[in-house]
């Protein structure tokens, strides 16, 4: 018996040589080679830590961490405040309603990148059809402009939602019906029984998906890239123009700003996980 579970065991090891070399291949090592990249010359030559001292001092470069980081927290913040209202209106709808309701958010989940930003063309570009649609009918005070930093974060916003949603439903099932009616017998309304144990006992699942969210809209680079172009400074889209888009490229700048883009969403992380932890001592 213990022979045939040593080589079940080994037979187990070489299924998994497969995964590992995949894994090797596509993240361990072009991520090994952006850190040696990003502390050397352009040209890939010496040892330097000047691409990072351009990074974090350079207007350019300052101001598209500064816009990606608050696109990326107002993003987050109006879409889990609205993620948290739509997933606990689900949990009052039948159960049909309830599953087409999540298989729609499930779908928009997937509507992102080119698509979605070619579909907000459509509605709300210059020539768009609601944009036409809002000025015949003097509704003009709802025209924005697609193009500028309004324009983004709606249709960040847009993205975040769907995906806050199926983070934020499962949990909503934590807070028991019986609660609600205990304390509703002790006299507590509706705002407080939110207010002391709804929030409370969501909060870290709040938190967490905000982490995701913010992560999310960091990392974003299709929708931004099709909608603004480089018209819009972001961190996301200089990395992209260092790495392919320029005529010279420069790649171990880029490589610097990939790494300063990681270490933003690391310190978000820390933060995330030091509310948890005040979030489950306080329960």
């Amino acid at each position: 018996m213990a022979g045939r579970s040593t080589s079940q065991h080994k037979i187990r090891l070489l299924l998994l040589i497969p995964f590992l070399l995949w894994l090797f291949a596509f993240l361990l090592l072009p991520a090994i080679m952006m850190v040696i990249s990003s502390f050397q010359n352009e040209g890939g030559q010496g040892f330097t830590l000047g691409q990072y001292v351009k990074g974090l001092t350079h207007p350019l470069y300052t101001t598209a961490i500064k816009n990606s980081v608050i696109l990326s927290l107002v993003s987050a913040l109006v879409g889990i405040t609205v993620a948290v209202i739509g997933a606990y209106s689900f949990t009052t709808f039948s159960a049909k309603m309830r599953d087409r309701m999540l298989n729609i958010s499930n779908i928009m989940t997937n509507f992102a990148g080119v698509p979605l930003a070619f579909g907000f063309m459509i509605l709300f570009g210059i020539n768009g059809m609601l944009t036409l649609l809002f000025k015949k009918l003097g509704l003009s005070f709802l025209v924005f402009d697609l193009y500028s930093w309004t324009g983004l974060a709606w249709v960040y916003i847009y993205f975040q939602i769907p995906v806050a949603i199926l983070l934020i439903y499962p949990s909503l099932y934590a807070i028991k019906q019986e609660w609600k009616e205990s304390a509703a017998l002790l006299g507590a309304n509706t705002w407080q029984f939110w207010q002391r144990i709804g929030v409370p006992v969501l909060l870290p699942a709040i938190a967490g998906t905000f982490s995701v969210l913010f992560a999310n809209a960091m990392g974003a680079y299709a929708t931004a890239y099709a909608l603004v172009t480089q018209n819009f400074n972001l961190l996301p889209i200089q990395i992209g123009g260092m790495v392919a888009g320029d005529v010279f490229p420069r790649v171990e700048l880029g490589s610097a700003l990939a790494i300063i883009l990681f270490l933003i969403l690391a310190i978000a992380l820390f933060i995330n996980e030091k509310m948890l932890r005040l979030a489950r001592k306080g329960q």
